[in-house]
């Protein structure tokens, strides 16, 4: 027997849409579930750099604090868009390791004075790009978004794993214990996940978490130091670092920021895949002016860039809850937190190996955010399957090998070593330079190509009962 399949707009089963507003305790436990996800790598941007250019706890404390507080005032305004400053969607803000290196090698050379007076200027080119949108929107179809998302969660995937073994630097990487929470925690997570409904499904990431935790403690690898000394209560101020401008510090965090506004097109079309579509303009635009101006001013204060985060986006394809009042109460937490060092120390002791079960499931779930949107979006033709190869080959290529740029011009590697700007150069110049073929579409999949096979997906393809 044979009959039509429904039509699929690649949307995902949402527990929670949008606009929906969860009981609030089981809110609360969502938007802490997302604090969980993304807490450590943050601040884990402000404890390296700091680590590498060897400034006292005093100051390193006062930095985590910065990058508290402004992420969670830029997740507030993603959330609650003031006029056009904001995404309106369940974006999480964070600091990104794209700009570790940059930051450390900057500061090591100038000082953290030119580390935040070039990110106060060239954080801007992100206002400009997300003002901008409308005139490059072309240039980002779902074939290029797709790739995009993808390659996020691609090559985030490495970082995951290093969280699994105890922390890339940690003396005993790969220790069974370490492997074992990470397994423990995995498990828990997915497990939940597939075969519980309801609340237990949605928390599932947390609960992992919370028991990986409870199990670390237990065999005595959670260490309480740093919570003792922490104090209670803390205020930012501006210029403590003070400020001063570098040519070649603003060129560098310029390239970085162009960098960042790509992955955050990517992280918002992951996002908005889960209702089987596409940011608009509007989205990208205000969630591109928030990831420049926050990073501009949380600079002023001495909190490091800002962008959307990855595993966040991770979260809401995995859990189907994609309430932007959910992530509001964790941008709360966030802000609280940011004012009251102690719990934040709390929070720092998760070991790495526990946040490692949960965010190689994020990780990959990112990927496959971006697998789903070309999938759902472009045919799977003999031209899009080269334009995937050749962009996935060249981004995962130099973020695997980037001493391949080793003998070119200082500054090379900083811009094309870079996977994810890499993939979108491949693809945006592929896409646009290459002709579709005759009776292609731009997007759907609605008829299929004369030669091709028809996408498994198609609504004209019927299945053998």
């Amino acid at each position: 027997m044979c009959y039509p399949m429904s039509p699929n707009d690649g949307s995902i089963d949402l527990a929670y849409e949008l606009e929906d507003k969860p009981p609030m305790p089981k809110a609360v436990l969502l938007g802490l579930q997302h604090v969980a996800a993304m807490f450590v790598p943050t601040i884990a941007v402000a404890i390296i750099v700091a680590g590498a250019i060897g400034i006292g706890s005093g100051d390193t404390t006062y930095l985590i604090q910065m990058v508290l507080i402004f992420s969670g005032l830029a997740t507030l305004v993603q959330v609650f868009p003031i006029g056009p400053v904001g995404a309106r969607l369940p974006i999480v803000m964070g600091s990104s390791f794209a700009f570790v290196g940059a930051a450390i090698s900057i500061g090591g050379q100038y000082g953290l004075d030119a580390v935040f007076g070039a990110i106060v200027i060239a954080a801007l080119v992100e206002v400009l790009i997300g003002w901008q949108y409308k005139r490059v929107k072309q240039l980002f179809p779902p074939l290029v978004t797709g790739l995009i998302v993808m390659i996020i969660g691609l090559y985030l995937i490495p970082t995951g794993m290093d969280y699994a073994a105890g922390g890339a630097e940690a003396a005993d990487y790969g220790a069974v214990h370490h492997l074992a929470l990470a397994a423990l925690v995995l498990g828990i997570t997915v497990g939940m996940n597939l075969f519980m409904d309801g609340v237990w499904r949605i928390l599932s990431i947390l609960i992992g978490i919370v028991v990986g935790y409870a199990a670390a403690i237990a065999i005595g690898i959670v260490d309480f130091g740093a919570v003792a000394n922490a104090s209670w209560f803390a205020l930012p101020r501006p210029g403590r670092f003070g400020f001063s401008l570098e040519p070649i510090a603003i060129l560098t965090f310029v390239a970085i920021h162009i960098t960042a506004a790509i992955e955050s097109i990517g992280d918002m079309s992951g996002i908005t895949a889960a209702e089987g579509r596409n940011p608009d303009d509007s989205e990208i635009r205000g969630g591109l002016i928030v990831d420049g101006l926050g990073s501009s001013l949380g600079a002023v204060f001495g909190a490091f860039p800002l962008t959307t985060f990855s595993q966040n986006v991770g979260i809401i394809n995995f859990t189907g809850v994609m309430s932007r009042y959910v992530v509001g109460i964790g941008g709360v937490v966030l802000l609280g937190l940011g004012f009251i060092p102690k719990v934040s120390a709390v929070v720092a002791t998760i070991p790495d190996s526990v946040l490692g079960g949960a965010v190689l499931v994020m990780f990959g779930m990112v990927m496959a955010s971006g697998l789903r949107l070309i999938f759902l979006n472009e045919r799977m033709n003999r031209r899009n399957m080269v334009i995937i190869a050749v962009s996935i080959g060249l981004g995962l290529g130099v973020e695997l090998r980037p001493e391949i740029f080793e003998s070119m011009p200082q500054g090379v590697d900083i811009f094309f070593g870079n996977a994810v700007i890499m993939t979108a150069i491949a693809a945006v110049l592929l896409n646009t330079l290459v002709p579709r073929p005759d009776g292609d579409y731009d997007v759907g999949l609605e008829e299929p190509i004369d030669g091709d096979d028809p996408s498994p997906h198609d609504p004209s393809v019927v299945q053998e009962d």
